[in-house]
């Protein structure tokens, strides 16, 4: 606790100092960012081999790129990012003017997660350090290599005595969040955001909740052709679906593809694309898998193959199944109508597992996907401009993604976060920067003007002019500059 708390001290004391204030040092701390990742790439690669097994496409793709874009956009906005943004000022205050000025919170605690170790952590780094914020990165003790990378090279290009890292499991956290901080970024499942909560709750404390959920796909036709087998937008349709589900981190994604709602008829079409499109990019079988991260650890390979042992639920698979659990391997598995009371249907699967839920009509997948808690994402494919709209206005997620899956994530200019049980909160590019920051209000009033009533009568010109002041502006400036006039007039007489 004593180290814990003597960081803590450190990052304060820098933060008091004011140089994390001016832009001169975000930017050195962000271009350190850049030289970090450019210099050690393969060591970043190797990490995440031995922690999760993803192939260096797949952590460049997922890891490394996307670190680098948002610290380069950082770079290149923070100073518009930072500027004070005018704020239009009710006239009956003229002459004055107003402004929203960004200021950082202060001391930042982050907390990663093990399934994306490099891009989920640092990431919201690149938040903070533009925000102006010091902060202390507690990155998961899950992914060993990826922590331990991360701690030892972090201090060797960024500002030590304002960015730290901190290693350990549970004890370690829950020393952290023993201690006050300005803000809590935390990114992992609903259990430990309670917890997190709950002690933020003591100092009040703001905190960012990036959790997931159930993410379903819905799947329309795409066309009036009765052979979809053979229909370009379909086969499109089901290679995003397959490679939005089983690519990035094997099905191990908080917005990964949980589920499929589609129409019984084309149910069939559906799971022969699918097997085609995963022998493809997959391979065969268990033997011959290649290009897909492994289970995590023991404890979560465990929990993934326990769905399947539910009687119903293993009679419900269509295509693999198989497991190899010396190497923490599960095979891209799918499965059509599981019991929708079965925990597979209940709980975030997080793995290669792929339910299919049949419909008589697709319009039923907005009932379907409401009668249960907000996702952190949903996917449809369509082409369908009415079925769009009515899930745009019926339907509640962190995001909304048409004809594809799981891009919304690489956009910068559009928010990343849940809602409801999917979490709160959101960042990502300048997003991030507002989230790490109290965004405040500053006005300006002048000495030169002041209305103050003489006699009675005054009064009521007074409040007949302030209510049009507030009422019109442009009209409200003609009538100040009217009232002004009259009262230098009568002051005059008198």
């Amino acid at each position: 606790m004593d180290r814990v708390e003597e960081m803590l001290g450190e990052v304060r004391t820098t933060f008091r100092g004011g140089r994390t204030r001016g832009v001169e040092w975000r930017k050195a701390q962000l271009q350190a960012l850049l030289n970090l990742l450019a210099e050690n790439e393969d060591k970043i690669f190797e990490a995440l081999r031995q922690d999760l097994g993803k192939h260096p496409v797949e952590a460049y793709r997922d890891e490394v790129g996307v670190v680098k874009k948002s610290a380069t956009n950082a770079f290149r906005c923070v100073e518009k990012w930072m500027a004070p943004q005018k704020g239009r000022i009710p006239l009956v205050f003229f002459p004055a003017r107003g402004a929203v000025v960004s200021e950082p919170l202060g001391v930042v605690l982050i907390f990663a997660s093990w399934n994306f170790p490099i891009s989920l952590a640092l990431d919201p780094v690149i938040g903070a350090i533009s925000a102006g914020n010091t902060v202390v990165l507690k990155p998961s003790d899950l992914a060993p290599k990826c922590s331990s990378f991360l701690a030892n090279t972090i201090p060797l290009y960024l500002d030590p005595e304002a960015i730290k890292v901190v290693e350990g499991g549970k004890d370690i956290s829950e020393q952290l969040l023993q201690l006050k901080w300005d803000k809590i970024f935390f990114t992992g499942g609903p259990q430990v955001a309670r917890l997190i909560m709950s002690a933020a709750a003591k100092h009040l404390t703001p905190v960012t909740l990036e959790l997931g959920g159930k993410c379903p796909t819905i799947l329309d036709t795409l066309s009036n052709s009765s052979d979809l087998q053979y229909n370009v937008g379909f086969n499109v349709a089901v290679k995003r679906i397959a490679g939005g589900k089983w690519g990035p981190c094997n099905g191990q994604a908080c917005i990964g593809i949980d589920y499929v709602l589609v129409e019984t008829q084309f149910a069939s079409v559906l799971i022969e694309l699918l097997k085609k499109f995963i022998k493809r990019f997959y391979g065969e079988n268990l033997k011959t898998l290649e290009n897909l991260a492994r289970i995590v650890n023991k404890h979560h390979f465990k929990r993934v193959h326990n769905l399947l042992k539910d009687p119903n639920v293993a009679a419900s698979v269509v295509y693999g199944g198989s497991v190899d659990e010396e190497n923490m391997v599960i095979e891209p598995t799918i499965l059509l109508n599981p019991p929708l009371d079965a925990e597979i249907m209940t709980e975030e699967i997080f793995g290669p597992l792929l339910p299919i839920i049949t419909l008589n009509n697709i319009e039923e997948s907005i009932q379907f996907i409401n009668s249960r808690p907000k996702p952190l994402a949903i996917y449809a494919f369509t082409k369908n401009d009415s079925l769009k709209e009515k899930i745009l206005q019926e339907t509640s997620s962190g995001s909304l993604t048409f004809n594809d899956a799981m891009v919304q994530f690489l956009a910068d200019t559009l928010p990343f976060g849940g809602v409801g049980q999917s979490g709160f909160g959101r960042y990502h590019g300048k997003f991030s920067f507002d989230t790490f920051s109290h965004e405040k209000a500053v006005l300006h009033r002048s000495f030169l003007i002041e209305l103050e009533p003489r006699y009675p009568p005054w009064n009521d010109f007074k409040m007949d002019f302030v209510r049009l002041a507030y009422d019109f502006d442009y009209v409200g400036l003609v009538l100040l500059l009217l009232g002004l006039r009259g009262l230098f007039r009568r002051n005059r007489r008198q």
